[in-house]
């Protein structure tokens, strides 16, 4: 059985992905979250963040300056602790991960680091003993690596090498040639996703992309009205209109210029290929 949460939903602000301003931010809704949830479901909403961890523990791991991203669970001591010698302390596939980096053995060969790291997490979320946090990273995982593929096929890029995971789907559109990547009949939001990666313009993709994450979480949240679930999909809500509340023209120029950069990174681009 699922807690109700009958107080804390029913005070939720009424928010949209276009919505001007916030009465809180993720980092200070979470901070609520823990004071208000039973510990057992607070646990869920960390794993929510466990994205901005893996970011933190690779910059560190690669001696980069970048300042820590502050929605991540674990801070700077404790991840370079765990660096040091894994204490437990983290979640089983960071310590994975960080005794394959150490000893420079790949835990999924051909893929970058990265991957390799958002690969392991999402085998995690796939054992986690709950109903909307494997279906919720599936998800992700699938239209992410749909949508990096359909932008490796557009510029003649190989993606076999960018798409995460081991499951059946994951391969299929590792393999595929058809347009649809032959999962049309098995994914239903995918005749939308080839509509929105036609679209030139970076910044209403994003904003579509994530237009379709916001109806996946209306549609698997519809019938849970005072329950975790519903919390757990207004966090990731959350930080979405946190997201484009922050973003310019500007900046969506440079989301996608990052995208090819780390593509490129990889392989050689097309000589009549030109960045829109």
């Amino acid at each position: 059985m699922k807690r109700n949460y009958y107080y804390l939903v029913a005070g939720l602000q009424d928010i949209t992905l276009d919505i001007h301003k916030l009465s809180m931010g993720q980092v200070e809704f979470r901070q609520e979250l823990k004071t208000a949830l039973h510990p057992k479901d607070y646990k869920l909403t960390e794993i929510l963040f466990y994205p901005f961890d893996n970011s933190n523990l690779l910059n560190l791991l690669n001696k980069s300056d970048l300042d820590l991203d502050p929605r991540g669970n674990f801070d700077q001591a404790l991840l370079e602790e765990n660096i040091k010698e894994t204490t437990g302390e983290l979640p089983s596939y960071m310590d994975k991960f960080i005794i394959a980096f150490k000893e420079d053995e790949p835990v999924i060969a051909g893929l970058s680091h990265e991957n390799q790291l958002t690969a392991l997490f999402y085998r995690y979320t796939q054992n986690l003993k709950d109903d909307f946090l494997p279906e919720w990273f599936r998800f992700n995982r699938d239209l992410n690596n749909l949508l990096t593929a359909m932008i490796c096929r557009k510029y003649d890029i190989p993606h076999e090498n960018q798409i995460i995971g081991d499951d059946e789907t994951s391969d299929t559109i590792r393999k595929s040639h058809a347009r649809d990547f032959g999962l049309s009949a098995e994914i239903p939001w995918l005749d939308d996703l080839l509509n929105i990666a036609k679209n030139d313009d970076v910044q209403e993709r994003e904003k579509a992309i994530d237009q379709l994450r916001w109806k996946y979480l209306e549609e698997v949240t519809f019938f849970e009205y005072f329950t975790i679930d519903k919390i757990l999909a207004f966090t990731l809500k959350l930080g979405m209109v946190e997201r484009w509340l922050a973003i310019d023209h500007e900046h969506g120029s440079k989301m996608f210029k990052e995208l090819l950069q780390e593509l490129k990174s990889s392989y050689k681009l097309p000589e009549t290929f030109t960045e829109k």
